[in-house]
Formats: structure tokens, sequence, C-alpha cells
């Protein structure tokens, strides 16, 4: 007797309530084995696979690649002998099934068939054609064997030529893509950032020459140099490193900073957070900034790994640009943007040198803090950057 099982989209945590399909592992008539990987689902907050907590044969498939599902709803039929029915491993929350399953499978033989060609219609072109008139169709875009003639004999005349000219192209409403999965987190998530957080912008040019060359004695990068110098004016300025309760209107002040940094992946903007950076060496913080950016750019990033942040940084120079008013990443209180880092004439010891110059940008929700207290943050990253020996003096 063969029993179907129904497998349904299970909590995802986090408050997630759907996800949308990115591909089906298996088809209709598989043999699958319990916490086999059948489903790639991306939702608000990563891609993750999906394993099955049945064995037996495939029934049905549910949804589509592209379709969106909500929790509770069904992703796969699964019949499988009775005696068999019981068996389960309970693994069914995304992300969390084994990530070794075994993934062979029996297909069901396939029959194949041929179609029958289809011979292409061919447009009949007209018997005479000024070089004139083909000359003013072809200048104008104008396909002269979708033009009906008017002349006798089936002549194209000049008059019909201009007549397609002068019609009025079909309307074009353009490409519409659907505002879904990450796209669409990231969508409301700045949004919601607009509407609550009254934010304000502040920027200063610094001199990192002296930064690049520590650069280069302690073998980071500068995104690690700048996420430690950031660390040090949060512990500063510990008011940045807060969130606004709206509910409770409070400012709760957070004892740990969980620096989140922007990366860009083909699956668009993500922010990976390094958790207790302030309790991180900068070799470590270069470490962690470069383990988190490999997965994000691999897309697998867990969701604990995108959750959790309190400030964040955005080295928007990487992509040849000098300064940006970036949006909070909410319900954060700050992000500190670094534009790149390019040769410009500088004063130095009242002398005209060349420098490596950059400009920082301060983005802050001025409900935690005034002016003087951004303004403060800002100047104490900028010396240290400027002046990298200053660190050691609060270390």
């Amino acid at each position: 007797m063969t029993m179907e099982q129904l497998f349904r989209l299970p909590d995802l945590g986090e408050g997630l309530t759907e996800a949308e399909v990115l591909g089906w592992k298996v088809a209709v008539g598989d043999t699958v084995h319990v916490d086999q990987v059948v489903i790639e689902v991306e939702t608000a907050k990563a891609a993750v696979e999906v394993p099955v907590p049945f064995e037996g044969t495939v029934l049905k498939l549910f949804a589509e690649a592209g379709a969106v599902v909500s929790v509770g709803e069904p992703l796969i039929a699964v019949g499988s002998a009775a005696e068999a029915s019981e068996s389960g491993s309970g693994n069914v929350l995304i992300g969390y099934g084994t990530k070794d399953a075994p993934s062979t499978r029996r297909r069901r033989a396939k029959v194949a068939t041929v179609a029958k060609p289809v011979e292409p219609a061919v447009a009949q072109a007209p018997k005479v054609i000024s070089p004139l008139v083909r000359k003013l169709a072809r200048d104008n875009g104008i396909d002269i064997a979708s033009i009906t003639p008017s002349g006798p004999d089936a002549i194209v005349l000049r008059s019909d030529v201009e007549a397609a000219i002068a019609k009025p192209g079909p309307a074009v409403d353009g490409e519409r893509i659907p505002l879904k999965g990450m796209r669409r987190a990231i969508a409301d998530k700045l949004s919601r950032s607009r509407r609550e957080i009254p934010d304000a912008t502040t920027w200063v040019d610094v001199d990192a020459t002296e930064l690049m060359a520590a650069r280069k004695v302690i073998g980071v990068g500068v995104l690690a140099l700048m996420a430690r110098i950031c660390v040090a004016g949060l512990a500063r300025y510990p008011e940045l490193n807060s969130t606004v309760d709206t509910e409770r209107q409070e400012i709760v002040r957070l004892r740990s900073v969980n620096l989140g940094f922007a990366v860009q992946s083909d699956r668009g903007l993500v922010v990976p957070v390094v958790r207790g950076a302030d309790r991180l060496t900068t070799v470590e913080l270069a470490a962690e900034l470069t383990r988190l950016t490999e997965l994000a750019r691999a897309g697998s990033l867990a969701v604990e790994d995108m959750t959790g942040g309190t400030f964040t940084l955005n080295n928007y120079g990487v992509f040849g640009v000098d300064g940006s008013t970036p949006i909070i990443n909410h319900p954060e209180a700050g992000l500190l943007g670094v534009g790149r880092i390019v040769d410009k004439p500088w004063v130095v010891d009242g002398q005209l040198a060349v420098r490596k110059v950059t400009q920082l940008s301060f983005t802050f929700d001025h409900r935690v803090c005034d002016g003087g207290v951004a303004g403060g943050f800002l100047r104490h990253v900028a010396d240290c950057v400027e002046n990298p020996l200053t660190l050691l003096k609060g270390l």
C-alpha cells in the first residue's frame, strides 16, 4: 500500500513568512531519501537548501521556479510504502538539514519525442521598389516587407513609407521585474529607514597616506584598518552604537559592537556582520572580513551572518566614487562611508604635496545624538586615518 506524505514549507525563523523557489533538485518520479536536499529557496535573508524528512517516490511538486511560497503551504508530495511511512529525520527547518545527504536518485525513463518542424512564414516582398523609397525606409528603420503597397502591381510608393514613418509605434511599458525575495527585503528595510529615522550626514576629506603605509606594514587591507578605526571611534562615542525603541520611546545603548559591512554580490547588496568586533584584534578582524566576504559572494551566508548588526561600514570607494549619503541600515543609528583613495594636492607643513586623499562620510540618527557627537566621532576617525599611531594611545 502506497501512502502520500506531504511536506510543507517549514517555519523559517527570524520572522520570515515566505520564500521564493529558486529551483528544484528533483523531479516527479525520482526516488528521494531522508534528509536529501530537494529544493533551493531564497528568503529575505539568504538562499538556502531545504531537505525533505521523508523517503519514497516524488509524486508532485507544488511550486515552480520563481513562485513565492508562504510558510505552511505544500512543497512536495512523496509516496512511500506503509511500513516506511513513520521514518523521517525531523530536519525540516531551512538550512538545518544534512548538507551531505545522498544526492543519487533514480529517474523514470523518459520517452523522447520529435516535434515536426514548422516551416517559417515568409513574407512576400513587393515586386518593384524604387531605390529612393528603399533608402527612405532603411534610414528610418522601416521593414519594407511590413508595408502594404498602394501602388499598381504591388508597388510600394514613397507615400506608403512616409505613412509608416508617421504611424505611432506600440506603447512600450518597459520590462517589469517582480520585487521579491532579497531585493524586496532590501527595499522594505530601506523604505522603513527613510520613514522612521531622521538622519543627517556630515563628511570630511582626509589624508590617508599614513594609513596606506600602515596597511603595508601590518599586512591587512584598508577595510580591516577602517573597521579597527571605526570600532575605536564607537568606544569613544558609545551613544552611536545604539538603537531606538520607538514603542517604549527609549534609546538602547548596546554593549557589544556587531559591525556590519556592505558587500556587493550577484544577488544584490548584502551586509554581513562581524560579531563582537570590539573584542577582535586588527588581524582577527581582517580574517573575519575576508571569510564573510567570500561567503557573501558565493551566496552562502547564513541568516545569522546577516542579522544583529549595530553599526555599518560601507567602502563605496571600490566603485570609484568619492562620496555618498547612504541610508542607515535599520534599526542601527549610524553608518560610516569611505570613498576612493586617490592622489590629490595637499598642504603638508605649509608646502604643497601630492598625498593619498579620501573622503569620509558619516550618516547618523539624529534622535540618538546631536551634531557635536557626530562631528566628534567623524573627526576622531579622520585623525586616526591621518595618523594611525593615534590608535595606539587608546589601546
